[in-house]
């Protein structure tokens, strides 16, 4: 009898044991994680040249008070803790020294800007800390072979750069192309990829010209390319830079078709200081709903946004598409983070966010789906072209998804 209580006693001890084990397999943390916890960390540019771009920082910590008043993720509340870098590259770095060294977050997510996600990268790599769906599109962020802990959100831009290239082919095969692009990655990305796209029809550029984000204007590059003949302007630059080249173009009478790249396409940030009357007919491209397109204003995804905006960043603009990019970004975050389970270890973060299958973002374009996998990390390769009537983005054409380059 005696036997048989230590044998029930000790199977009972197995058991527990085995359940204890088996629990504490299920829960996997690195620094930064807790079951009460996810502690991560992101720089914006709240000050400065680029502090339109503030306003990703703000809806995204707006979105996950949202989603901590929901409960968290799997029961861990987001700890978003955010500097200000100005934009700065040098103060992006010892920003997220800070981050990683001091506040020991789990990973960082959305630092905002080329030339700032470009001035981490090794370091984040090196310490193998995810840089997690960074706001650029410059290709050296999808190398999954050379910075497997990098991953970017934005369209490639080499791709878009190719999709206009498709384009100007097939509507403007006689146009003599000028370039304005601003003198970093995304700008030079920007121009490799319609190079690319134009394949031996590469000769119908006939001027680029750059800028450097600290110029005070882009007059004189306008000027410049105006004076070389072009009836096609490629405006590869962001908002600040892209106004002032609406405003100049106006200034001079000078009508060429005028392709705006994707980051420049915000009608609050970018068409509204140039001007809207003097905007109309640019042309542009999209992978996500404008919130002031009539056509969604019975859309779940959009209704849902607008309740968002309403309650928890009332005093943001519910149509700047700065703030429905930033709202995107945060949705996908919390799909990759709810994917990981109790997993919250950096390396099953990447997997995670590499193993994105047939997802349909509440705010992309009817479609258009993300799907990443361990050899192709960009998020965002379909996109749909666009043109701007005087008051809003009218989308044109078909899904296009980015195939490579032309022969």
């Amino acid at each position: 009898m005696n036997n048989r209580r230590a044998f029930l006693a000790a199977t009972a001890a197995f058991a527990v044991a085995v359940s204890t084990s088996q629990a504490l397999a299920q829960k996997k943390y690195d620094t930064g994680a807790s079951d009460t916890e996810i502690k991560i960390g992101q720089t914006v540019p709240f000050s400065g040249a680029y502090s339109v771009y503030a306003n990703i920082g703000k809806t995204q910590a707006a979105y996950f008070k949202m989603i901590n008043d929901q409960g968290g993720i799997n029961g861990r509340k987001i700890n978003l803790i955010q500097y200000d870098d100005a934009y700065s590259p040098p103060k992006t770095v010892e920003q997220v020294r800070k981050l990683v060294e001091g506040d020991e977050v789990l990973f960082t997510f959305q630092l905002i800007g080329t030339a700032a996600n470009a001035a981490v990268q090794k370091y984040l790599n090196g310490k193998k800390i995810p840089q997690l769906l960074a706001s650029t599109g410059a290709a050296r962020f999808n190398d999954p072979q050379n910075y497997p802990w990098t991953i970017a959100y934005n369209p490639n831009y080499v791709s878009e750069g190719r999709i206009y290239a498709k384009y100007i082919l097939a509507n403007h095969p006689n146009a003599k192309i000028g370039v304005l692009y601003q003198n970093d990655d995304m700008g030079r990305d920007y121009l490799a990829g319609l190079k690319s796209g134009l394949g031996d029809k590469a000769n119908m550029i006939v001027g680029e010209v750059s800028y450097e984000v600290t110029d005070p204007t882009v007059d004189s590059q306008v000027v410049k390319l105006k004076s070389m003949g072009v009836d096609l302007f490629y405006n590869a630059s962001t908002p600040k830079f892209a106004a002032q080249a609406i405003k100049k173009l106006a200034d001079l009478g000078w009508t060429p078709v005028h392709i705006l790249d994707i980051n420049a396409s915000p009608i609050s940030a970018t068409l509204k200081p140039a001007g809207l009357d003097i905007s109309k007919g640019i042309i542009s491209t999209n992978y996500g709903k404008e919130p002031s397109d009539p056509q969604w204003k019975d859309d779940p995804g959009v209704k849902a946004f607008f309740a968002f905006m309403d309650k928890y960043f009332p005093e943001g603009d519910k149509l700047n598409t700065i703030n429905t990019y930033a709202y995107s970004v945060a949705e996908l975050l919390v799909q990759v983070l709810k994917q990981c389970g109790d997993d919250l270890t950096r390396a099953n973060i990447m997997k995670q966010a590499a193993n994105i299958k047939g997802y349909t973002p509440s705010l992309a374009l009817p479609g258009i789906k993300i799907n990443t996998g361990p050899n192709d990390y960009r998020v965002n390769k379909q996109m749909q072209m666009m043109k701007f009537n005087g008051e809003r983005w009218e989308l044109f054409g078909p899904i296009i998804e980015d195939t490579g380059p032309s022969g």
